[in-house]
């Protein structure tokens, strides 16, 4: 079995230059309830420092990651906080979420 865990990064396509200082936050979603599991900031890479979720600490499950990149564009963009909810499995190895950013756009996968 594939061990699991959850990384991201955050590119900003206006740029061309990946998102520094982007506050990411996880929450495990069950029903109506919403628990948050971690929140970190991207790096100078758009990378956090650890993954999100590490193997050993990987549950199954369906999860919201928000990235807070309003902040990042200075407050003058159209888009403030993007949350994306995807459902992870167990022994499907490695989860990537990618995000890809403007001001006024933005678009997601699952990457590798």
């Amino acid at each position: 079995m594939k061990a699991s865990a959850l990384t991201t990064h955050i590119l900003d396509t206006a740029s061309g230059r990946p998102a520094q200082g982007v506050r990411v936050e996880l929450f495990r979603l069950q029903g109506e309830a919403r628990e948050k599991v971690t929140e970190a900031l991207t790096n100078a890479d758009g990378r956090t420092d650890s993954p999100l979720m590490n193997a050993a600490d990987f549950v199954a499950g369906t999860y919201e990651l928000r990235f807070h990149i309003g902040a990042h564009f200075g407050g003058e963009g159209f888009l403030d906080e993007l949350p994306i909810v995807v459902t992870l499995r167990a022994g499907e190895g490695h989860y990537h979420v990618p995000l890809l950013c403007t001001p006024w756009s933005y678009a997601t996968y699952r990457g590798s």
